[in-house]
Parts: C-alpha cells; structure tokens; sequence
C-alpha cells in the first residue's frame, strides 16, 4: 500500500501544483473541495462533502495550506484506497488539471496525447522528493528505450555533451521540460511524429501498464478447434487477447499463476511454431509467426511465471528499485567521502597548526641548548675532579663489598646445608607419621574386625540355643506322632485280616455260582434243544418259526432268537427269585 499511496501523491502533487496560482504553497478550500471530489470519484472511494469543513473548521475562508490538507488527504482519501480503480483515468484526471497552465506554447514533435504518457513515466521514474525532478541517470534510461523502440542507435557522446551544458544548480529535470526534451526531437533526428509517437506508447505500456511482450499470433478455438489470428499482450500474472491490436474488442484472458507452464510442440496439422501454455482448468495452443518470435514468447512466458513462484515485481519496477538504490548508495558514498574529505582538510589543517607551533618551539630549543652547551662545559671541569674522587672511594667501597659478599657466600652455604638437613628430617617425620597413621588403620580394621567376629558369634550361639529347643520340640512331637501311627497301624491290620476273610468267603461263594452257573447251563442247553425241535414242528405244520404279535412299547432284551418276550424288569424279578432259590437250596 505503500508503494501505491507514493504513487498517486507526485500525480496528486502535480494538481495541487497547478492550483497554487501564486506559488505561495496555498488554494483556496473551494478548490479543494473540487480536487477531493474528484479524486474520490476516481479512486472509487466514499465521498464525505462534511469531512474537509470539519478538518478546517478553525480556519477562515481564507486560502488553505498544503501542509493543513495532507492529513486530510491522507485520512479520507488515500488510507481507504484499494486496488480497483482505473490509474490511467485517475492520471488523466491530475494531468487535466495542470496541462492546460504549464505545458509550453511552442511547436513540439509529440501530441498532447504522447504528453501525457510522457507525463505519466515522469511520474513513474522521479525521486520520491518535493518538488519532483528526473535526475540524469533516468533521463538517460528513459532516452535508450525510446531509441532502442525506434531503431535507432544510441548517442552517448550527444548525451554527455547535454549534461556537460546542463545546468549545475539543478539535480534533474522537471516534467515540463522532460516533455520539452522529447518533443522538440533533439534525441529523435530523423524519426518522423508517428515513429515517436509509437516508440513512447510502447514504452508507456512497458513501464506502466506492466506489458512484458505483445504481439500476433494464431490461436486454437476450444469449442470449434479452429485457428483464429488474436494480439497477444503479456503481463505479470495475465495474458490477454483481443481480436487487434487496437485493444478494443477483448476476446479472453489467460490467467497465469505459479502453477502454469509453457511447453514447445512440433509442428503439426500445418502449423508451425507451436507452443502450449498450461494452467489449472484449462490448455491453450499457440503458433507463432517464426521460430524466432516462438522461443521469445516461451521465454517471456516462462520468465513470468518464474517471477510469479518467486513473487518478485516485474523487471522494469525492479530495476527501478535498484538504480533507486543504487543512486542512494552512490549519494551515500559521496556524502560519506565529502566528509571525510572535510576531516582530512580540518585534520591538515591542525597538523600545519601544530607544525608551525612545533618550528618555534624547536627555535626556542636551539637557543636554550647553546645557553646549555656553555654551562656544560663549566661544569665538565668540576665533574671531572670530582669523578676521579669518586672513583677511588668506590675502588675503596667495592673491596669492602667483595669481602663482604665472600662471608656473606660461606654463611649462606652453612645455611643451605642445615636447610638440606632439616628438608630430611622432615622428610623422615613425615614417613614416621605415615607409619603411625597407618597402623593405627590396621588396629581400627582389627578392632572392627574382632567386634564383627563377636556378633556374628553371640548370634550363633543364638541360632543355636533356637535350633535345640525346636529339636527337642519336634522330637516330642515325633513321640506323640508315632504312638498314633503304632495305633493306627495296628487298627489297619486288624481291618486287612477281615477283608482277607472277606475275600477268601467271596471266592467260595464265587466258586458255588460257577458250579450252579454251569449246572443252568447245560439245563438251558437241554431246553434250547427242545425249544428248536418243537419250533421246527411247528414251522413244519404252520410255516412260520414264530407268531408276528404286536411289540410293547418297553425295550425288549435281545436273545439268540430275536427280542425277548420279556422286558428288563421282569428280568430283574425272575432274578431275585432265582437267587432267593438258590439260597434256601
């Protein structure tokens, strides 16, 4: 918001301008009533006609200063501004405002429609300072476009000269003579009205309408799949066709995000230089006019969307950005280099000033040390003798320290060698301690040792004394124990001998059940014989072996012959009454 609020203030600054007749910095507030109107309806911003008589409330009828409708402007107009209006609407209505009372009279190369283009880029390249100016470098960049447009060569040595005559209490130029400039055709020479007038149109749509590329080319129908003739126009995040390059009958737009591609394809179908741009929801395929023109749209496309994946702004706003920055940096240098270069000249300065105090001082010097050399050599007389005494009291003096450093070396290797005896008798002391110290360890752990020795003893004999009464226990216990196993003992003997005679009784009667088992067996046997016999008699007279009689309901007993003719509990019965027999026999 920044960069758009910078924007529309030199456009804005231009109208205010042509409203301050008088140069004073003032318009009256009728007139300012009108511009905020005006800048509301084109920025498509709310309106409120109360706002500027509440913001200068205060004041007379009087003329209004700029400097009191800047917080107005700011806070009604430019802080609720969002990105949807018309800027070339909004420019043509500023440039309305201040054509008519500044641009010159005379005869100019351009039309007053290639002016305001001019007017517009002015705006676009000038320094964000008041009053605004284009310095040099711009005026230079701006002139290469519009040669390199026209085909033309570029004259540098011409446009050195021009700044060589340019004049020096000026940083650059104004809008009004940026326009004078082009449109008297000093750079343009041999360019008729139509070529320059070409040559800023295009450049105009570079830099301010964003256009990276435009041109024809031939497009495949999605519906109808035929090849239709459109002009292209590219911009940073659009590419728009129209059915000429009129602009006036718009047939589609091609929306480009980080997400598109732009892919070659061989020719085919009898086209050539063909390409394919890829987006989301749809695919679009293109011929180009030659290979040429083919590998500049991909590569211009392919571009876009790379600034679009790194959301960087188009190369022309960049590379305003950085020759803003670079001329910020140069000025800084140059404001830095001044300085230094004032530091150095004060610096020269004090260094002339300290030499010069330095030359009388050395003056003043020169004429004490003669004064000096004169005393010197008074006094070098008297030193002399006195120096010859001197040095036969030392001789004197240093005999006597000889000596004395001769006693003082024999007490001092007396003192060394009782130093050395004391170092191994302290020595010795300190083994003796170490001796003592550690013997009196082996007593401790002894000590230590023989009570350990002590407790474990006493619970011993504790465990001891414990185990003993639980032995005597366990031994009168045992006592108890085995006189109720000798009782019981004899208790199961006495129960064996009656089962043994049991047993014995059991196999005497087992052995008089076999005996009569055998007995009924060979009595059944007999029978059986004659139940056959008797049978086959009857079989004989009745034909059958057995009468078919309906069966009970009961389950029968299976015989040799077939179910029994009585059921389980008559059996049961004849058993009891064979058994009762067999007992009373």
């Amino acid at each position: 918001m920044g960069g758009l609020k910078d924007e529309l203030l030199k456009a804005i600054w231009h109208a205010f301008t042509a409203l301050d007749l008088d140069h004073s910095g003032k318009v009256s507030k009728s007139q300012l009533k009108v511009l905020s109107h005006n800048l509301c309806t084109v920025l498509k911003v709310p309106h409120d006609p109360v706002a500027l008589e509440e913001h200068f409330r205060d004041d007379d009828e009087g003329p209004v200063s700029n400097q009191g409708y800047m917080p107005y402007l700011n806070k009604f107009i430019l802080e609720k501004v969002q990105d949807n209006f018309d800027k070339i609407e909004f420019n043509r209505m500023c440039w309305t405002l201040c054509v008519k009372k500044n641009l010159t009279k005379s005869p100019l190369l351009i039309t007053e429609e290639d002016a305001f283009k001019v007017w517009v880029i002015f705006n676009f390249l000038s320094e964000d300072k008041y009053p605004l100016i284009i310095v040099p470098e711009e005026i230079e960049y701006l002139l290469k476009k519009l040669t390199e447009v026209m085909g033309g060569g570029w004259q540098q040595e011409q446009f050195e000269h021009y700044k060589i005559n340019f004049d020096d209490s000026k940083d650059g130029l104004s809008v009004w003579e940026l326009i004078e400039l082009i449109g008297n055709g000093q750079f343009s020479k041999g360019m008729d009205r139509q070529t320059v007038s070409m040559a800023i149109n295009e450049v105009f749509n570079e830099l301010i309408l964003d256009v990276l590329k435009q041109g024809y080319m031939m497009k495949k129908g999605h519906r109808r799949k035929n090849w239709t003739e459109r002009w292209f126009v590219l911009k940073p995040n659009i590419i728009s066709y129209y059915v000429s390059e009129d602009l006036k009958d718009k047939k589609g737009d091609i929306l480009l995000d980080e997400n598109c591609c732009v892919e070659s394809l061989p020719d085919k179908d009898g086209k050539k230089c063909l390409f394919l741009i890829k987006c989301f929801d749809k695919t679009f395929e293109i011929s180009a006019s030659d290979k040429k023109k083919k590998q500049e749209w991909i590569q211009a496309i392919h571009s876009t969307i790379h600034l679009l994946k790194l959301g960087s702004p188009p190369p022309h706003k960049e590379a305003r950005q950085r020759r803003k920055e670079l001329r910020k940096k140069l000025l800084a240098e140059q404001e830095e280099l001044e300085r230094q270069m004032k530091e150095l000249q004060a610096a020269n300065e004090n260094k002339q000033q300290e030499l010069e105090t330095v030359r009388k001082k050395l003056e003043e010097a020169a004429s004490r040390a003669a004064e000096e050399e004169k005393k010197r050599l008074q006094t070098q007389v008297e030193l002399q003798a006195r120096f010859s005494t001197e040095l036969e009291r030392e001789k004197l003096i240093r005999q006597q320290m000889e000596e004395q450093v001769a006693q003082k070396s024999s007490e001092l290797e007396q003192y060394l060698q009782r130093v050395r005896e004391l170092e191994d008798m302290y020595l010795k002391l300190q083994e003796a301690l170490e001796d003592e110290r550690q013997a009196r360890q082996d007593e401790e752990t002894v000590r230590k040792l023989q009570a350990r020795l002590l407790e474990e003893e006493s619970s011993k004999r504790a465990d001891l004394e414990k185990w003993h009464l639980e032995q005597q226990q366990a031994i009168q216990a045992s006592e108890a124990e085995k006189q109720g196993l000798e009782s019981e003992r004899s208790a199961k003997e006495r129960a064996l001998q009656e089962a043994m005679e049991q047993l014995e009784r059991l196999g005497r009667e087992r052995k008089q059940a076999l005996e009569q088992y055998e007995g009924v067996k060979k009595k059944l046997e007999m029978a059986t014989s004659k139940t056959k016999s008797w049978k086959d008699k009857v079989a004989q007279h009745e034909g059958l072996i057995r009468l078919i009689e309906p069966g009970s309901k009961n389950p029968h007993l299976i015989t040799n012959w077939g179910p029994a003719a009585f059921t389980q509990a008559e059996l049961e019965e004849r058993e009891k009454s064979w058994k009762g027999k067999k007992s009373t026999e």
